[in-house]
């Protein structure tokens, strides 16, 4: 269940939000950071949106591989990142594909 508001306050520990799965109860997810070192990584699935322009990165990289939104495409949630991250990565991401889905469609082993 995606609440409304989280808090994310942790020193030098990997953080992953996987939301491909998750049961969206909200239009909106504001979390507030203040994260020092390590990565924060946001997988997200179809019509969820992150928005990172309240996160402010000191010493830090972005990684942002979602991919477009199409005109008109319903957006079921927005994922607001505010605060701070010092001294590490955010990464927002897709699911990664399972070995079955990098086969062809085509092939044999794909229809079983």
């Amino acid at each position: 269940m995606v609440p409304r508001r989280m808090q994310l306050a942790v020193t030098y520990c990997e953080v992953t939000l996987d939301f491909s799965e998750a049961v969206i109860t909200q239009g909106t997810l504001r979390i507030e950071v203040a994260m020092t070192g390590k990565t924060l990584t946001l997988v997200t699935g179809p019509g969820i949106v992150v928005d990172t322009d309240g996160l402010q990165l000191l010493h830090s990289k972005m990684t942002h591989r979602q991919p477009p939104v199409a005109p008109g495409a319903p957006v079921t949630l927005r994922v607001e990142l505010v605060g701070q991250k010092i001294h590490g990565r955010v990464v927002v991401r897709p699911p990664r594909r399972t070995p079955r889905r990098w086969l062809p469609r085509g092939s044999p082993e794909a229809r079983r």
